[in-house]
């Protein structure tokens, strides 16, 4: 075990490298030590966005905070995604924890509450309701857990199907409802001369594990999909584990060779956008990026994963979680925190998050017809639609179980494994945790 010493050592040095990857404090330009007063209010925010838009985005929303609070400092430390998961984790679990720090919601959620360092927000909500009613409750659900709410979600997201509109037209094509009817439509986009009829970049292991929390979500019954995806009781030992992974390979029949060799992006950009592949497993959030590369003249729509016949999920669910922030039970200055994300989680910085970076407030009114892009106002409708919020798979079980399920999928889609072997790996990575 480590010492106090060697993990301070370690925790200033992550800050260092996240400072780094921040560019500096969001102090005004300043130093991190300079201009500090010893009376002012100190807030280390901490978050796993360094790249720009959002960098930017809020090195300007925090200046303008502390311009209006001249007494409040905000330490504004970031880093990237992966690298963001490990050192949170770490942190969390110190007397260094930050202030506020980002969190996904779900599973990761929980992991960042049992170090015991988490706020309570109860109150926060309770004693301002004018703030709090405009909070999405699907995403406040995220955060939510034995009613206590423990984050303030900041974005919200979904993960849907995309389809090219003009080409289903043209083949006189229905949105498919059912997964027969899905399968239906894609061997008609086939007959029709689509090699690709649904692409994606499986190279990409994280677009894999997208697909296959929402296919457990579709065929496994709730409660037993809650167990397995708990790492102490989790066995994954439902023969329906093993139909969605039949099915996944199914899928990946219609994606082509090319799909194994190339990412997320370019299956988006090369493929969809161009209308070589009519249909794409798309984010909400990736509407801005896709309507950069689309041509004059092409329309897109959504629909939801179709339902397992068999299957004993919600098939109302959408597949897509809240992102949002947590306040340390530890810091100095917890009405000064609250205070601080009541004015960023609001209209106003609902509409700086979508209007310049693209992801979707989940802030009620942020965006409406005036800023926001005609897909983005039906994606929100969307989502507000919905049964409920299904995570992501990389956020609802261990990371041990996870990175099995996604090389195993890959390894099926390249035909070097079968479903029934993945599964006992899967099943074998879940019994090594309890």
């Amino acid at each position: 075990m480590k010492s106090k010493k060697v993990m301070g050592l370690t925790i200033a040095a992550i800050m260092i490298a996240s400072l780094a990857a921040c560019g500096g404090s969001s102090d005004s330009g300043k130093g991190v030590e300079d201009s500090i007063d010893d009376d002012k209010i100190v807030i280390n925010f901490f978050h796993r966005w360094p790249n720009d838009p959002k960098n930017s985005m809020f090195n300007e929303l925090i200046e303008k905070y502390m311009d209006e609070n001249p007494n409040v400092t905000i330490k504004m430390d970031c880093i990237l995604n992966d690298q963001y998961k490990e050192k949170i984790r770490m942190v969390v679990s110190t007397d260094e924890v930050p202030d506020i720090f980002s969190s996904w919601s779900g599973t990761f959620a929980e992991e960042m509450i049992q170090s015991g360092n988490v706020a309570e927000l109860n109150d926060m909500y309770e004693s301002d309701t004018e703030w709090s009613s405009q909070i999405s409750q699907a995403s406040i659900d995220g955060f939510t857990f034995d009613d206590k709410i423990y984050g303030v979600p900041w974005s919200q997201d979904g993960k849907v199907f995309f389809y090219n509109k003009e080409i289903f037209e043209e083949n006189a094509l229905e949105i498919p409802t059912t997964w027969t009817e899905f399968i239906d439509v894609l061997d008609k986009l086939q007959d029709a001369g689509y090699e690709t009829p649904v692409v994606e970049g499986l190279s990409d292991s994280w677009a894999i594990l997208h697909y296959l929390g929402t296919m457990n979500q579709r065929m496994i019954d709730p409660d037993t999909l809650a167990e397995d995806y708990n790492a102490d009781t989790g066995e994954f030992t439902d023969p329906g584990y093993v139909e969605v992974l039949e099915k996944w390979q199914q899928l990946t029949e219609y994606m082509g060779d090319v799909c194994s060799a190339i990412d997320h992006e370019t299956a988006r950009n090369t493929y969809f956008a161009t209308g070589e592949a009519p249909i794409m497993y798309l984010q909400f959030a990736e509407i801005p990026l896709l309507e950069e590369s689309l041509p004059d003249g092409f329309e897109y729509g959504f629909f939801n994963f179709p339902a397992f016949e068999e299957g004993k999920g919600d098939i109302n669910a959408l597949t897509g979680a809240p992102e949002g922030f947590m306040i340390s039970n530890k810091t100095k200055y917890p009405e000064e925190c609250q205070k601080f994300l009541k004015w960023l989680v609001s209209k106003q910085g609902g509409e700086a998050l979508t209007t310049q970076c693209g992801d979707l407030s989940s802030v009620e009114g942020a965006v409406d017809e005036t800023n926001g892009l005609p897909a983005q106002i039906e994606a929100m409708d969307i989502i507000k639609s919905a049964s409920q919020l299904s995570p992501w798979l990389d956020n609802a079980c261990d990371a041990s179980v996870y990175t099995v399920y996604g090389q195993g999928a890959q390894a099926i889609a390249t035909g070097d494994e079968t479903p029934g072997n993945v599964m006992k790996q899967v099943q074998e990575a879940a019994a090594s945790l309890h």
